[in-house]
């Protein structure tokens, strides 16, 4: 694990009790924002949030507003907020790639039905908007709307590449930077803003995040291929069975075979492990050093993030950020 400066690592548990009120209260809020004149709203709502989740996003907004300042109801607000975008856009993601579960629980799509679930989305990302609204600040609604097009435009593009083998690594970061990193690099911006940071510190930990979310998606797209679904909370390969090709195998497909990469081929065509197995799959990845290579680029944009996260001053959030940056890489699921 990386060190701060004091040379102290926090553990997950540190991380958790630095927001720990905090995060209670960004809970509460999202319970109360999350209540719906139509049952139905209210009913999908309620089963999301009682999922669970590792609330990365809201405790990116908190460790970044108290590298600057108290936390403030503002910082509690943009939390809710982010969490709820991100729930908003799972849900979707849900029902566009037919998935059965998500964090070890039937996924709102197979619960509600596919129609429900989109319009309980297009409502959780509206709700989300209401609250930023109130702030009555144009530099979080800039920043909200500006990230919403990017995921919007980030799942179109993926859509347009499904089932293809030809996905260059340049195809893949692009989907990564809008899909991802771009949300992690917006909770740490309002996290800024909300505790009083200037523009250059604001701008300096968006950076840090953006390369924390590049990172983030790396490993989960190595988990796909190496975790069990018991600890991943979905079935492993599930990727290539949606027709994604990922960077492990991006990386794995540069050297395979005609015989291996027909057999990639069938996997995409048939969006099943029927023919061709799993493991089959995961011996040409492993075979090429996919996973190792995609985890060495991980590693690359958490020395980034590191880096940047030095330039200010040590404090427990200083060395809370840094640890979050550690655990994105030695994480299981």
């Amino acid at each position: 694990m990386g060190m701060s400066k004091l040379g102290q690592a926090l553990t997950a548990r540190e991380i958790f009790k630095l927001v720990e009120a905090d995060l209670r209260r960004v809970e509460e809020k999202m319970g109360l924002e999350s209540i719906s004149s139509v049952d139905a709203v209210t009913a999908i709502n309620r089963h999301l949030q009682q999922s669970g989740g590792k609330r990365l996003r809201p405790t990116l907004v908190l460790l970044a507003c108290q590298l600057f300042g108290e936390p403030s109801e503002a910082a509690v607000a943009m939390a809710a907020v982010v969490e709820m975008v991100h729930t908003a856009t799972l849900v979707h993601d849900d029902v566009i790639d037919e998935a059965k579960t998500r964090r070890s629980q039937p996924s709102a799509n197979v619960l509600f039905g596919n129609q429900t679930s989109v319009l309980a989305g297009d409502w959780l990302y509206m709700q989300a908007f209401q609250i930023a609204l109130r702030s009555r600040n144009f530099r979080v609604l800039d920043l909200l709307i500006g990230l919403t097009q990017l995921m919007v435009e980030g799942e179109l593009l993926q859509l347009e590449r499904l089932g293809r083998l030809e996905i260059s690594e340049a195809d893949y970061m692009e989907l990564l930077d809008r899909k991802t990193a771009s949300l992690f690099s917006v909770c740490a911006r309002l996290g800024a803003m909300a505790g009083g940071a200037g523009e250059a510190d604001e701008a300096k930990l968006g950076e840090f995040a953006w390369n924390l979310g590049i990172a983030f998606q790396l490993v989960d797209d190595v988990l796909d291929f190496t975790s069990r679904e018991k600890v991943l909370g979905k079935p492993v390969g599930n990727d290539l069975r949606e027709g994604k090709v990922t960077l492990p195998l991006i990386y794995a497909l540069e050297d395979a075979t005609p015989a291996e990469r027909q057999q990639v081929e069938t996997v995409l065509r048939e969006r099943s492990y029927e023919s061709v197995s799993f493991a089959t799959i995961l011996g040409i990845v492993m075979r090429y050093r996919g996973v190792e290579r995609a985890m060495e680029r991980a590693t690359i944009f958490t020395d980034r993030a590191r880096v940047l996260l030095h330039q200010f001053p040590d404090s427990p959030y200083q060395r809370a950020l840094l640890s979050v940056t550690d655990l994105v890489t030695s994480r299981d699921h």
